[in-house]
């Protein structure tokens, strides 16, 4: 870590401190809530779980459990590769929905690499989908069950990492977690300094950027990196304070 970053110690432990004693009282004032929500995933898929829980990277590539309401339809996880045409953060002009779809390419030059012959049109096409940005967004998604898009839409389904934040997974304020498979596309130089922060339920790109549409992967990954640079005592207050009017807002993420 590098010397600008030396200055974050010291409030690591403050920040920790306060973590802990918030999320214990938020779970006991929320307890109803909690009550409520599981009781209303219950009614209306019977026999499904609750709770979500998946892998996530959070600081420094560290991988844990990571808890959510599920707002989605039973094995969803499925049906996540037969919807990727759907992707808003698609950063191509040629829809990833062409590939899907099995749909042929246009001739074009023929270029040659190690693996012999290659199709011009493919090889760029494969390309971009390389360098296309790994957060996935889905407007209008049909895996959502209509408790789930309430918890949504109101951050509800959020609410189980309070219990990430007392393990220590996370923080009440930070940067996403993200997949595993999206993590392991973030190793450039460029990228890897959003991992220097912790990892968090909310944080800087929630509160500037949720709820509008079309927006950038590169707009995120530039904010996560700029909260790691400065992220400070006065920055995660504003954050927190800025928190319940961003998830508040009327838009499907």
């Amino acid at each position: 870590m590098t010397n600008r970053y030396s200055d974050h110690k010291l409030y690591d432990v403050v920040k920790r401190f306060f973590d802990v004693l918030a999320a214990s009282v938020l779970i006991l004032l929320l307890s109803p809530v909690f009550l409520l929500i599981a009781l209303g995933l219950k009614l209306e898929t019977p026999g499904a779980p609750v709770f979500y829980t998946s892998k996530r990277v959070g600081r420094r590539y560290k991988e844990f459990d990571f808890f959510k309401f599920r707002s989605m339809r039973p094995n969803s996880d499925r049906l996540l590769a037969q919807m990727q045409g759907l992707n808003q953060y698609a950063m191509s002009g040629a829809p990833a929905a062409t590939v899907l779809a099995g749909m042929p390419f246009d001739d074009g030059e023929m270029l040659f690499d190690d693996d012999g012959w290659v199709n011009e049109p493919r090889y760029l096409h494969e390309q971009e989908q390389k360098a296309e940005k790994p957060f996935v967004k889905i407007a209008n998604d049909p895996r959502i069950t209509r408790v789930g898009a309430f918890i949504r839409n109101t951050s509800l389904d959020e609410l189980p990492q309070l219990f990430n934040v007392l393990k220590g997974d996370m923080s009440l304020v930070g940067n996403r977690p993200l997949p595993p498979y999206e993590a392991e596309q973030l190793t450039a130089d460029h990228d890897i300094e959003r991992f220097l922060a912790p990892a968090g339920i909310t944080g800087y790109w929630q509160v500037t950027e949720r709820g509008k549409s079309g927006v950038a992967a590169d707009s995120r990954k530039r904010l996560d990196a700029e909260y790691a640079r400065k992220y400070s005592f006065w920055l995660d207050l504003w954050i927190l304070f800025k928190t319940p009017v961003a998830a508040l807002q009327s838009a499907d993420v």
